[in-house]
């Protein structure tokens, strides 16, 4: 039997509009000891429960499960996980390796998977039949419904030019799909992996994986695709990217419906042969079963003097629904290939959703992210034939071209010392042939809806806004932090003032960027998910177009500051902000293939544009809360990819423009930072060894931790050198460096976790000597090394390394030095931080003729100092919070930090 598990409430992130069956997948964490196998689960609420697939996703030290993923229906509201009655065995969930007949708890097969010898998989859910196979070029081969085809030939479809003139001809890609096999296969839901490419000019280019997912008693398939751009952006510049499925049409053309989503949960409600608004009335039974979707009313039953006429009445066979801007979209429609668009009306942010069907049979068609990931579309084709298409573009054929091409030529900037006088006037870090974006990826969710027939307004609505976002559940604050997982944090609380006006102060950041995202338009293809690195108050507007001051691209971990908020205060502002983030930053500023692979890129007005391709912003960190909370396969493979990306040092030094010394990469001995890259490397082998009990992994942490205890100036000697295939330092270096920069990029985060997961006294000594004297007074850093340290700067940030030192001494003295750091900053030499310089946090309105439209500026807001007060607020509250002054000093905006 099962020991007696800790209580598991769940909380979906935002109320649920309807009860349609579509699917769930989430994330729980486990006291270390607690669970040494996972039961069989179910999901109880108010309705009663029902069954969920468990699988592991992360194992503490000692054996025992650390982490679950579930999948199944997603509940009406709110619910608890609970062990299934009678759960006496493991769950049968695997991934990757499928065990034999996945069953219900009751022995009734609940989701039937089989494959076939030439390569093909069928599912059956119990309402929905779908089978897919490798194909060149349509994998999704059947879709039935009640035993009837409603669905065939779904595909990738593609399109791109040699030039970026909107004019210049279009080439179709041939989209080929070389394998699919399953991924992960439990009771409830089975995922599909398909892998493919694209051929254009006889060239495969741009690498893919779809993933379909298929859940147990729901006819709704979950498709994430994902893209590795590898093409050279000079001579490929694509024009459309899709997800096609074909429709069978058998009814008359007045009951053959097209649905199209508006922005405020309504459709656009027509057929192919309009019935109504004629001059004739065929009769009130006739509109309104035409509105409604339903049969209408025999012929004979029609007033004569439309049915004699219905071939003069015409038919149309195309709409287009055009997202080109995050504020508007446009529809159109038209009865053939060779006849004029006609408006049929616009709107602002449609939820991404079409639909084409009949009596027999209906496919819908959502993207989620819509009107976020511009320019995107929506087409219906064909629907006068009897082989219509519904037509989702990631990548709408009706804008310009994509033009990944680097922005400015180089400014005659060839050599080092060139590149790093203009990094003192535009902050941006160029180098010929490293501003470029083959290597980068973006992944898209979809899903497909299959209909016995056209479905009711409802249910769609329903389906539609849970395509638009999808419903999440999250475990309650209280019991996340009871598992004793993902660093130091503590649930929000507000029981004093002090604690109030920290989290109020939070809460205000949280807002500030949630509405920043919306007003500074910070949507599309390749951008949505980030935010700005610094504000022009000259300008009122953040700096897009000055080099590295655009683009965050996780600079000081904003991922992290926001997972942590959304951990502690179960807020779904604070959960969609860091998933969006994730989603981009995982994708985008990381490389996937290529020379830069395993390595991210520094801010930029591009996300690939900088030349400082690092390890600090691909971080595992970064990805491994949103894996854990939600078990999505995507982002475990993105973890799979870096896990051993120490490798990765030997095709780019970091520091190649800065080193006095020389250093040639050589496997015996990579140059390893002792801040930035060790951070990112603990990250991904801590993951790696919990994920996949990876004794390599395992061995890389104990070793590193080990090195670093052994150096002579411990985390003060800066860098050290690595050795590949020992997985050791050499720890003969004995020198004192420091970098503002090693602590802000996940390394007190991962630390604290490391700690927690290994025993090593000498490397905890050499830690909390770190967090004791980087702040510390300078007599006392003069005592310790011989001389002050330089480079001291980000005090706040730093604030909790001192609460860290604090609270392990339990010092009252180091706790109240911890807080005048954070609250005033003092002794930063090389930064001026003016959030906490700034007495009073609030937005300033700016309208009239300075500025492109009205906006809400905090002109004291970069996302650095954003980032770091977070991480720090919530680390200090969990370390020393009930050491907080009662009164909070507040320096002049003018003093010198």
């Amino acid at each position: 039997m099962c020991p007696a598990l800790p209580s598991t409430p769940l909380h979906l992130l935002e109320p649920r509009t309807g009860t349609a069956a579509v699917p769930s997948q989430f994330g729980v964490p486990w006291p270390r000891g607690v669970m040494p196998q996972p039961p069989r689960f179910d999901l109880v609420d108010a309705s009663g429960s029902t069954p969920v697939d468990t699988w592991v996703t992360a194992r503490w030290p000692d054996g025992s499960v650390k982490w679950t993923g579930h999948a199944g229906l997603a509940p009406a509201g709110d619910a608890r996980l609970a062990v299934a009655q009678g759960a006496d065995a493991p769950d049968g969930t695997f991934a990757p390796d499928a065990p034999e007949g996945a069953v219900a708890p009751d022995g009734t097969v609940v989701l039937e998977v089989s494959e076939q010898a030439d390569g093909s998989i069928t599912v059956d859910t119990g309402v929905l039949r779908v089978v897919v196979a490798p194909h060149d070029e349509a994998p999704l081969r059947r879709l039935e419904v009640d035993g009837r085809l409603v669905g065939q030939d779904g595909r990738i479809i593609a399109s791109s030019a040699a030039s970026p003139d909107q004019a210049a001809t279009r080439r179709e890609h041939r989209v080929r799909t070389t394998a699919v096999r399953i991924e992960r296969r439990g009771a409830q839901q089975v995922v599909l992996r398909l892998e493919g490419h694209h051929e254009v000019a006889g060239t495969e280019v741009l690498p893919f994986v779809l993933r379909l997912t298929a859940t147990a008693g729901s006819r709704r398939l979950r498709a994430v695709h994902s893209l590795v751009w590898d093409a050279d952006p000079e001579s490929l510049f694509l024009t459309s990217l899709g997800l096609r499925l074909e429709v069978p049409l058998r009814s008359a053309p007045h009951d053959r419906h097209v649905r199209l989503a508006g922005s405020e949960g309504g459709f656009l409600t027509e057929a192919v042969r309009g019935l109504t608004g004629l001059r004739r009335d065929p009769g009130e039974p006739v509109r309104e079963a035409q509105i409604a979707g339903r049969p209408t009313p025999p012929l004979e039953s029609w007033a004569p003097t439309v049915s004699g006429r219905l071939e003069l009445i015409p038919t149309w066979n195309d709409w287009t629904l055009r997202q080109l801007s995050a504020h508007g979209y446009t529809l159109a429609k038209r009865t053939a290939g060779d006849r004029p668009w006609i408006a049929a009306g616009g709107g602002t942010r449609s939820r991404g959703y079409a639909l084409l069907g009949d009596l027999e049979g209906a496919i819908g068609v959502g993207l989620r992210d819509f009107w976020k990931l511009i320019p995107t579309q929506l087409d219906i084709t064909d629907a006068t034939s009897e082989l219509g298409a519904v037509t989702a573009w990631m990548y709408a054929p009706s804008a310009e071209p994509m033009d990944l091409r680097f922005y400015h030529d180089g400014l005659g900037q060839n050599s080092h010392p060139e590149q790093l006088e203009a990094l003192e006037i535009t902050y941006e870090d160029y180098e010929p042939g490293y501003g470029d974006a083959r290597g980068i990826a973006r992944t898209h969710e979809l899903v497909i809806d299959a209909f016995a027939a056209t479905p009711e307004h409802r249910e769609l609505a329903d389906l539609a806004a849970s395509s638009a976002l999808p419903p999440q559940l999250l475990a309650a604050p209280a019991r996340l932090r009871e598992a004793g997982v993902l660093g130091t944090w503590e649930v929000v609380d507000r029981s004093t003032p002090q604690r109030a006006a920290i989290e109020d102060r939070l809460v205000w950041l949280r807002e500030f960027y949630r509405d920043q995202v919306d007003q500074r338009t910070w949507y599309g293809f390749w951008d949505y998910g980030d935010v700005m690195h610094t504000y022009d108050a000259d300008r009122h507007a953040w700096r897009y177009d000055v080099g590295g001051y655009a683009w965050d691209n996780s600079e000081l971990s904003p991922d992290l500051w926001l997972w942590l908020d959304a951990l502690r205060s179960g807020s779904a502002d604070a959960f969609r902000l860091a998933e969006a983030m994730t989603r981009h930053t995982s994708e985008v500023d990381v490389y996937h293939a290529g020379r830069f692979a395993g390595l991210g890129t520094r801010h930029n007005v591009q996300h690939f544009g900088c030349s400082a391709k690092q390890l600090r912003i691909s971080n595992a960190l970064y990805r491994r809360y949103f894996y854990y909370l939600t078990a999505d396969e995507r982002t475990g493979e993105l973890l799979d990819e870096i896990a051993a990306s120490e490798h990765a040092l030997l095709a780019v030094d970091a520091t190649r423009k800065v080193r006095s010394d020389r250093y040639d990469p050589d496997p015996r001995a990579v140059a390893i930072g002792l801040g930035t890259d060790l951070g990112a490397l603990l990250g991904a082998w801590i993951t790696a060894w919990e994920r996949h009990g990876d004794a390599e992994a395992e061995a890389k942490v104990r070793g590193a931790l080990a090195g670093v205890g052994a150096l002579p100036q411990g985390f003060f000697t800066g860098e050290a050198l690595w050795d590949l295939e020992t997985h050791r330092f050499d720890t003969s270096r004995d020198r004192v460096q420091v970098s503002h920069l090693a602590a802000v990029f996940g390394l007190v985060e991962v630390v604290a976790e490391a700690i927690e997961l290994v025993d090593d006294p000498a490397f905890e000594a050499a830690w909390l000597e770190y967090c004791r004297y980087y702040l510390a007074a300078p007599e006392e850093q003069t005592e310790r090394f011989g001389t002050p340290l330089k480079g001291i700067s980000l005090v706040p940030a730093y604030s909790r390394l001192l609460a860290i030192a604090a609270a392990r001494r339990s010092d009252p003295e180091l706790a109240a030095r911890a807080w005048d750091a954070f609250f005033v900053g003092l002794g930063d030499q090389l930064n001026i931080n003016a959030l906490v310089a700034e007495p009073i946090w609030q937005r300033t309105r700016i309208d009239g003729p300075t500025v492109l439209e009205p906006v809400d500026e905090a002109a004291f807001v970069s996302t650095n100092d954003a980032a770091q007060y977070g991480l720090a607020a919530i680390q200090n509250l969990a370390l020393i919070g009930e050491r907080l002054p009662q009164t909070v000093p507040t320096p002049s905006p003018k003093e010198p930090r």
